[in-house]
């Protein structure tokens, strides 16, 4: 299928209302560490509150199954789907769905492991890079085959009313799409997920293996409102990044005129890294990127999720008690009329990604059925 040039399908904001949401059982080795045990209690935890908002479609394997049944047992909004993947991360492997107000379609990106033979993390990546298609065969959901095009859920951001929000050192990145233009990568967007405006953050979060996805740095909290992750340690590697994407923030305006309403979320006082303990839980494969002790980690609060009524949000604890305190006032301040729910996500991002990354809502629809 073609893209929907008409403008007709858009991708709906992550704060507008969902009809579920998408999470995949956490498994990976060299991901997940200690046999994935410690994630998937964290993974369920974060389950069994966004299913208090919304239903969840859960994504098995033959070997998590069984495991994610008996942690998410007595929950009756969940629908747990067979289906193989390398990693559990769902926003850049799921589906990115459009909506016209009628019907949904969801779209289907080529991934390649984020940067596949350039900078890819792993050698194999064609389970995930199936997994969307399956999805939708399954779920009933029409499917948009954006093959051979490269990209993944978190590496845009929506507003809903015409404006997409990337960075430029995730999208222009040579893993990509090398051989378009900067002009055809924003076309290809607009084509897909019915935009009229591309906003092109020059970076992303210190250390982010992913080239730095725009889900970690920025995230629309309303139209033309973001929260931006930063820092007031000019010392610390962030500053000069989030920096950055303040000032074109500060200069540039959305689909529709608007000057873009900035807050200031602060990144975790310490930073995150790999301990030793951490280390020695994985087992990596060969041609996986492998992690290091001391090696910091792409922690961000802005790696949050919305549910119907909540927001999930990210906690590092130890060192960072008041960091995370601070991220939870701040986030209560902009989201008034939702819960902030906290979720120690320390097991998450020793993954590589946080909260936001594993989890890819499915918009509802205004009109009509599904």
């Amino acid at each position: 299928m073609t893209p929907t040039k008409s403008g007709a399908f858009y991708m709906p904001a992550e704060f507008s209302h969902h009809k579920a949401t998408v999470i995949i059982f956490p498994e990976r080795p060299g991901s997940w560490g200690y046999g994935a045990k410690p994630a998937q209690k964290v993974f369920a935890e974060l389950i069994r509150f966004i299913a208090e908002d919304e239903d969840v479609y859960v994504i098995v394997s033959d070997v998590t199954e069984r495991a994610a049944k008996e942690l998410l047992q007595g929950i009756s909004n969940i629908t747990f789907l067979n289906i193989p993947s390398d990693d559990s991360w769902a926003r850049d492997v799921a589906p990115t769905f459009v909506t016209d107000g009628r019907s949904l379609k969801g779209i289907d990106w080529r991934f390649n492991a984020w940067g596949g033979e350039y900078d890819g993390l792993y050698a194999h990546w064609e389970k995930d890079d199936a997994l969307a298609g399956r999805f939708c065969e399954l779920a009933g959901f029409e499917r948009i085959d954006a093959h051979p095009f490269v990209l993944e859920g978190g590496s845009v951001h929506s507003d809903g009313e015409g404006t997409l929000m990337v960075t430029e050192s995730c999208l222009l990145s040579k893993g990509r799409n090398p051989g378009l233009s900067k002009a055809e990568i924003e076309k290809k967007l607009c084509d897909y997920l019915g935009a009229k405006k591309v906003l092109w953050l020059p970076r992303g979060i210190y250390n982010d293996e992913t080239n730095e996805h725009v889900d970690n740095v920025c995230a629309f909290i309303a139209p033309a409102e973001v929260v931006l992750a930063w820092t007031d340690d000019e010392e610390d590697e962030q500053y000069p990044l989030s920096k950055a994407c303040l000032d074109y923030l500060e200069s540039v305006t959305d689909a529709r005129g608007r000057k873009i309403t900035v807050h200031k979320l602060p990144i975790p006082d310490v930073p995150v890294r790999i301990t030793g303990h951490d280390l020695a839980g994985y087992t990596f494969e060969e041609g996986e990127d492998e992690r290091t002790v001391g090696e910091r980690l792409a922690a961000s609060y802005v790696n949050f999720y919305f549910t119907n009524r909540s927001v999930m949000l990210p906690q590092f604890g130890g060192d960072n008690k008041e960091s995370d305190e601070r991220a939870v006032r701040i986030m209560k301040s902009l989201c008034k009329d939702r819960r902030i729910v906290p979720i120690d996500a320390r097991e998450i991002i020793i993954g590589g990604g946080n909260i936001h990354c594993i989890t890819q809502q499915i918009p509802a629809v205004e009109n009509g059925e599904v």
